[in-house]
């Protein structure tokens, strides 16, 4: 019987992203209690939006523990997603989740920037900050649903691709409500500017995903 090489991937350094993760989340329960009861029922309740969507929301250090928790996630997440369908090698794993760690926040700032600044170019900042509140709101909580699926990809279900597009359907279902209550709430402030949604959803939402699933496709 001839032996057979086999490479053994660490799991060490995602256990400590996991647990990075897991303790910035703690942390941001344990400093703002109040504001963690109402995100977490984000889905079902817009009193958190409601409550905290007001000048200076996006430098609240709750808002910043929950999107570098979402960065976290989502980073990894991809990683995984990555490698399951085989779209880079092993080798040099920590350096290529520190690379889409990079990519990924480089590419939420730019976008925050520009949609800021559309909103400059409108003379609406505050009306353009709410959505952009209110919609990061919807995906740092998707990212609650990303660790999970992030465990179960390590340690469970490794190398799952049913784990994946269920937790894609949840992503999406999340942001579905997100952006239907949007929408539903503010319909009337959004008629005067419906063609520059129309535009915003095209260039800075629609089409980065339509981009990555063709590229996941070929």
């Amino acid at each position: 019987m001839e032996p057979i090489e086999k490479t053994i991937v660490s799991l060490d350094w995602m256990t400590i992203t996991l647990f990075v993760g897991l303790v910035i989340l703690a942390l941001g329960k344990y400093l703002f209690h109040k504001k963690f009861l109402n995100f977490i029922i984000l889905p079902f309740n817009d009193k958190y939006i409601l409550l905290h969507n007001k000048k200076g929301q996006f430098s609240h250090w709750f808002y910043l523990l929950l999107t570098l928790f979402q960065l976290v996630n989502f980073s990894l997440f991809i990683f995984l997603v990555l490698t399951t369908f085989d779209l880079f090698p092993v080798e040099g794993t920590v350096i290529n989740y520190l690379l889409i760690l990079g990519f990924l926040a480089l590419f939420e700032l730019v976008k925050f920037l520009l949609q800021m600044f559309t909103g400059f170019v409108f003379n609406n900042i505050g009306f353009v900050g709410g959505l952009i509140f209110s919609k990061i709101s919807y995906l740092n909580y998707s990212s609650i649903i990303i660790c999970m699926a992030n465990i179960l990809l390590i340690y469970i279900t490794t190398n799952s691709k049913t784990t994946i597009y269920v937790a894609l359907a949840m992503i999406f279902l999340i942001n579905g409500i997100g952006l239907t209550k949007l929408l539903k709430n503010h319909q009337k402030a959004l008629f005067p500017y419906f063609m520059y949604f129309i535009l915003y959803l095209c260039t800075l939402e629609i089409a980065p995903l339509v981009i990555i699933g063709s590229y996941l496709k070929g």
